[in-house]
C-alpha cells in the first residue's frame, strides 16, 4: 500500500469513528440552496431503512428545498435533482450528492447546480467532506484513465467489427445483405476511399436495386465533400438577417461547423471549438457555424450562441434536417464539420476533440 494511503486511511477511519461515537439519534433538517435561477423542479433523497430503500421528494423553488426527518442512527444517503419534464430513472443519478443523515441541520449549497454542491453543517458530513477533498485528485485521475481506456477499447472493437463487415461484403457480392452491411460499415459519414471499391464490387443487380441506387446517391454526395474536393458554396442568413456565404471566407482556413442548440454532443464539443478559435483566430482561421435548428427553435439557437460563447459567424435557414447547406454536404448526423483551406478545397472533415487542435497546429504553425 502506498505511504500516502497508509497515512490517510487510519486518519479518516478515526475521523469517521469519532463522529459516529458523537452522533446520537434525533431529528435532522436538510436545507438545500442551488443558486438563485433554478427552475421549479424536484429534489429526491434516497436512503436505506429496515424495510428497504426509502425515496423522499420535495419541490425546489428558486433553488431552495428542505427535507426533514429523524434517524435512530446516522446513515448514508444520496441527494439528487431531476429536471422538469424528465422521468425518474437510473440516469438521473449521474449528478448526485452523497451525504450522511444525522441529527442537526445539514446544508447543501451550490452556486448553480447539484453537480457542484458541497455538504456541511453536521460532524459526519464535515468529516466526509475532508475525505472527498483528499480523494478528489485520485478520482479525477481514475476517471481520465477510464475514459482513455474505453476510448481505445471501442476504437479497437469498431475496427474489428469493420473487418468482419468488409469480409462479408467481399465474399457475398450477390447478396442484398451485403449492401446493408456496407451501409452499416459506412455509418452516417461515408468515406469514399473505403466505400467506393466495396460498392463497385457488388453485383450489378444489387447496385441497380432501389436501395443500391440510394446508396450510390449518398456515395456521390460524399465524393463531392471528400478531402481535396472544392467545398460546395452556400449562403444563409445570420441572426441579424444578413446573408453570409462560404465564399466570403475565401483566403482563410474556415471550419464549417454543423450543430444545433438541441444537440447535446454539439454543445459538449463547443468549448473545444471555442478554445481552438481563440488560439488560432489571428492566424488566418475562423469558424462558420451552421445550425440545424427549427423555425420554432430560433430563440433556443440564439440563447445557445450566447451561452456557449460562439462569437464567430452563425447562419441557419431554420429547416431542421432539411437545412439546405446540410443537404448539400450530405450531413445526416451532428456534430459534423469540414475544414476548408484558403484555396476553397476541403482539407479535413469530422475533426473533433484533440484531433481538431492537432490539425490546426500542423496547418497554422506560429
Amino acid at each position: 500500500m502506498p505511504a500516502l494511503f497508509r497515512t490517510l486511511v487510519p486518519a479518516f477511519v478515526l475521523l469517521i469513528s469519532s463522529a459516529l461515537v458523537r452522533a446520537q439519534s434525533g431529528s435532522y433538517t436538510l436545507e438545500g440552496q442551488l443558486g438563485t435561477n433554478q427552475r421549479p423542479t424536484k429534489a429526491y433523497l434516497r436512503y436505506p431503512t429496515d424495510k428497504g430503500t426509502q425515496l423522499d421528494s420535495t419541490g425546489v423553488v428558486a433553488g431552495n428545498f428542505t427535507f426533514k426527518g429523524s434517524v435512530a442512527a446516522p446513515k448514508q444517503a444520496t441527494l439528487f435533482v431531476v429536471r422538469p419534464g424528465t422521468h425518474l430513472s437510473l440516469r438521473q443519478y449521474s449528478h448526485n450528492v452523497p451525504l450522511y443523515l444525522e441529527p442537526g441541520t445539514i446544508r447543501v449549497v451550490s452556486p448553480d447546480s447539484i453537480a457542484h454542491a458541497t455538504v456541511a453543517g453536521t460532524p459526519l458530513n464535515v468529516d466526509n467532506a475532508k475525505l472527498t477533498a483528499a480523494l478528489r485528485v485520485f478520482n479525477a485521475r481514475q476517471e481520465q484513465e477510464m475514459r482513455e481506456y474505453f476510448k481505445q477499447y471501442y476504437k479497437t472493437l469498431a475496427e474489428e467489427r469493420k473487418k468482419v463487415l468488409r469480409a462479408f461484403i467481399e465474399s457475398m457480392p450477390q447478396s442484398p445483405v451485403s449492401l446493408d452491411a456496407l451501409t452499416t460499415y459506412s455509418g452516417y459519414v461515408i468515406d469514399p476511399a473505403e466505400a467506393e471499391p466495396l460498392y463497385n464490387g457488388l453485383a450489378t443487380s444489387v447496385r441497380n436495386s432501389p436501395a443500391g441506387q440510394a446508396y450510390a446517391a449518398r456515395l456521390a454526395k460524399a465524393k463531392q465533400t471528400a478531402i481535396g474536393a472544392p467545398a460546395p458554396d452556400f449562403s444563409q442568413f445570420d441572426p441579424t438577417g444578413k446573408t453570409v456565404s462560404l465564399h466570403d471566407f475565401r483566403g482563410k482556413y474556415v471550419l464549417i461547423d454543423f450543430w444545433a442548440s438541441w444537440c447535446g454532443p454539439c454543445r459538449q464539443e463547443n468549448p473545444n471549438v471555442v478554445a481552438n478559435y481563440n488560439h488560432y483566430k489571428n492566424r488566418n482561421f475562423t469558424v462558420l457555424g451552421v445550425s440545424l435548428d427549427r423555425v420554432t427553435g430560433r430563440t433556443a439557437w440564439l440563447k445557445a450562441i450566447a451561452a456557449d460563447g460562439l462569437v464567430w459567424p452563425q447562419v441557419s435557414d431554420l429547416k431542421y434536417w432539411q437545412n439546405e447547406a446540410a443537404k448539400l454536404y450530405g450531413v445526416q448526423s451532428i456534430p459534423q464539420n469540414f475544414l476548408v483551406g484558403p484555396d476553397g478545397r476541403i482539407v479535413a472533415r469530422n475533426i473533433r476533440g484533440e484531433e481538431l487542435g492537432q490539425k490546426l497546429a500542423a496547418l497554422l504553425p506560429q
